[in-house]
Parts: structure tokens; sequence; C-alpha cells
């Protein structure tokens, strides 16, 4: 995830996130491979970023370059659905309101993203400086995003996927073939995983639940996937 900032002193490039999970899940298995999520820092780069994060006093910066955007096209257009939703969206901005917390159908969102007006994109808006840690923190909340993990002596892996994701998708996220040759998965919270010795005697316990494709994931689950291909 690359994140814009705007009137902050951030380090530029990529900070691995702190995540207590992955921290605890490596001492509890002392995996020989830690994977950790990490985000990548770059400042006043409008264009290539995945979302900001700017200071009130730097708001202005970012918000004008939509609002020219916005109203040079509703100037141009004579179809009155995208006339009207671009007017809601210049009076959202007016109001200091980022594109990405105003409520769009899915019909506008659609129109929206090919006119790809920078505020759709997750947008936090800082009073005070914030810690390098929860400033990542506060884009992935606005994203959106949760992680699962996968977790045993080879390796510990963060794996960030969009709130409400099925396990079929988390486990393309892992390889294509997992999700391909599906049949069921694994899930145990982290903090019942975190409390026995192993997976062995989480299942033993009772703690690990077998689901189907139709599972939605949750943040904080543990998985392993069963296929066959």
């Amino acid at each position: 995830m690359k994140i814009c900032f705007l009137g902050l002193d951030l380090p530029e490039g990529k900070v691995k996130y702190q995540d207590e999970r992955v921290i605890n899940l490596d001492k509890k298995f002392e995996a020989k491979k830690v994977t950790p999520f990490y985000a990548e820092f770059i400042k006043d780069d409008c264009q290539q970023c995945d979302g900001f994060i700017v200071s009130r006093e730097r708001l202005w910066d970012l918000f004008i370059l939509d609002m020219d955007k916005l109203e040079t096209r509703r100037d141009r257009i004579t179809d009155e659905f995208e006339k009207q939703l671009l007017t809601r969206c210049l009076e959202y901005l007016e109001k200091e309101i980022p594109l990405c917390e105003a409520g769009f159908s899915g019909e506008e969102l659609a129109l929206l993203r090919q006119l790809a007006p920078l505020t759709l994109k997750p947008t936090v808006i800082t009073e005070a400086p914030p810690e390098i840690n929860d400033a990542i923190e506060q884009v992935l909340k606005k994203a959106g995003i949760v992680f699962f993990y996968t977790a045993d002596k080879k390796e510990v892996h963060a794996w960030p996927v969009k709130e409400d994701s099925d396990i079929v998708s988390c486990a393309a996220k892992i390889h294509s073939d997992l999700a391909r040759g599906f049949i069921k998965a694994e899930i145990v919270r982290y903090e019942d995983l975190i409390t026995v010795y192993n997976w062995q005697e989480a299942r033993t316990k009772g703690l690990v639940r077998l689901v189907d494709r139709d599972y939605t994931i949750r943040a904080g689950d543990i998985i392993e996937i069963r296929f066959n291909i």
C-alpha cells in the first residue's frame, strides 16, 4: 500500500507495520520466515498512491485538485444524472468531507471511479502529527482493510484483504491453486491460538472451525486451507 502524506513529518519509503499479532505469533512458533505488512510512504505525490494522510492545514492542497477537475467536468457535460452527482461531490468537498466518506450508490461509484477524484481513495485528515504505526492503522481502517494470517513453524504471514472478503478470495491471496481446488478451511481465532501450544491442541480443545466457501473472513482469523487439484 502506497500512502501519500501532506503537511506531516513522516519517513519516506517502506515501513514495516508493527502488528502485535505477527510479533506474538512469531514468538510462539519461532518461525523460519516472517512476512509482515509493509506500507510505503510517499510525499506530495497525489497520483501514485492508494490513500492519503493529510494535515488539516494542507487539506485544501488536495481538495482543490478534485474541485477543479469535477467543476470542469460538470460544466462541460449535458447528462443530468452525472451533473447532479458532480454537484453533490463539490458540496461535500466544500464542507471539507473527502469523497471516500460520502455515501454513493453502486452506479454513482462506478461513474466516479472512471473520473478518479483523489479523495475517493481512503483519505485521513489528521489534527496532530501521528505516530507512524498509527498513520498506517488509520489509512487501513479508512480503506476497509483487515488482516488474516497463516502461522506455523515455517512461516508467519500477515495477509491484507478487504472487509467481508470470502474465504475463497483469501485462499487466492495465498496461492491461486488454493482457491481453484478449495474444499474447506480451518479457522482459529488469533486470541485462541495464542493460548495453546499449536494447531493440534487447538483442534483438540475445539477451538478450530471447519468452514465452507461461503465463510466471511474476520480480522484476526488464522487459516489453513484444505484443497485438491
